[in-house]
């Protein structure tokens, strides 16, 4: 779901860096405010978590990749608020320092798979988990439910964003001047892999370690944000 440089034009990708710099503001305040100083030391652990998950990754035909993110489970334990500065982070290591995700992209990026992906995902979790005790199997699946549906629209939005380029920026004789696939080829390339495929994993990677979270670990599911 890492796109490149190259693939947005620079006006869209200076769109996305000025909608997520009030993300990011308001995400660092929320931070702040909501987590306690014994929870700190786990939004380095879900960066690193989410750095880790995403170098697994697979080439989708048009130039980016599929691969799970982690941003759900971040927000199951510590809110969706962190998650985007925990998926923020690993990110922009990723891009600066493995190349992995283009650098003018990384509003993009973020837009996607730090703010789409993590919102979406937990407020899918907390509809299906809503009322259940905090060991309970319905949370288990709720966290798979989310995980899944929260990659599948970043995936959906990566999908629109290499879509419209060659709709918006073209010559005159229509060869364009970026992204070259229309919608009719990026939007399913990109949803179709994580559909079938990435989604499943981003689920099972998701309840799974919120089912060990839970029978280890039940002070901080119980801590977080649910």
């Amino acid at each position: 779901m890492h796109i490149p440089d190259g693939y947005l034009s620079p006006e869209t990708c200076v769109v996305f860096g000025a909608v997520m710099i009030p993300v990011w503001t308001v995400a660092s305040r929320a931070v702040r405010k909501t987590l306690s100083v014994r929870q700190v030391p786990f939004l380095a652990v879900g960066a690193a978590f989410s750095f880790v998950i995403m170098m697994f990754n697979v080439p989708i035909p048009g130039g980016s990749t599929g691969h799970a993110v982690g941003g759900v489970l971040v927000a199951i334990l510590l809110g969706p608020w962190a998650a985007c500065i925990a998926v923020t982070v690993a990110l922009v290591i990723q891009a600066l320092l493995f190349g992995d995700g283009g650098i003018t992209s990384i509003g993009a990026n973020c837009f996607n798979m730090a703010f789409v992906l993590p919102f979406v995902g937990y407020y899918v979790y907390r509809l299906i988990s809503s009322g259940s005790p905090v060991g309970s199997n319905r949370r288990i699946i709720a966290a798979g439910a989310g995980a899944y549906v929260g990659i599948c629209i970043a995936a959906l939005c990566a999908g629109i964003e290499f879509g419209v380029q060659p709709l918006l920026f073209h010559t005159a004789n229509g060869q364009a001047l970026y992204c070259p696939y229309g919608l009719n080829i990026a939007v399913p390339a990109m949803t179709g892999e994580h559909l079938l495929i990435f989604g499943w994993v981003e689920a099972l990677v998701t309840a799974l370690v919120l089912q060990f979270l839970q029978k280890q670990e039940s002070l901080l599911v119980e801590g977080g944000i649910s």
